[in-house]
């Protein structure tokens, strides 16, 4: 039995399956999480005056335009994400959002990032953050309108 022959079959046989899977897995990651980031945000701007005083709380400047900004940022872009459109340009805005959130409402999960890092992945920001990541780096995958409009022959 070569071994590494075997290993070499094995190792190229996942790479198959796992490239054929990476589209699935980034449509199941933008709807839930685009979802996800759509109803947050809707909450938001649906309850301005509870974000708002909830922004006051935590010192944000400006609490009211703050709110409404991280609203609407957070409701267009979780239906941008849902969609697959703007994907990347979408994701800058989100993850800025997500990193305001952890040092405002989550100071001491972001100050664990080294020391503690289960209270940092386990912070409420932690899977919108990381599913912005993953979709900025890798892109929506090719169940999304971006890789429909970028297709050949399709209308620009």
């Amino acid at each position: 039995m070569n071994l590494p022959a075997s290993f070499n079959k094995l190792e190229s046989l996942l790479t198959k399956i796992g490239n054929a899977l990476q589209c699935l897995v980034l449509l199941v990651l933008r709807l839930y999480w685009g979802w996800q980031f759509a109803q947050t945000g809707w909450g938001k701007l649906t309850h301005l005056d509870r974000t708002a005083g909830y922004f006051a709380s935590l010192d944000i400047p400006w609490p009211k335009l703050n709110a409404v900004m991280a609203g609407s940022t957070e409701a267009l872009g979780g239906v941008l994400l849902m969609l697959g459109l703007a994907s990347r340009v979408i994701t800058v805005p989100l993850m800025f959002v997500m990193a305001i959130a952890y040092v405002t409402a989550d100071q001491e999960a972001a100050r664990a990032i080294f020391s503690d890092p289960d209270k940092f992945v386990t912070a409420t920001p932690f899977l919108f953050l990381l599913t912005v990541v993953i979709v900025f780096v890798f892109g929506p995958g090719r169940l999304s309108l971006d890789a429909l409009f970028k297709r050949p022959g399709v209308a620009k």
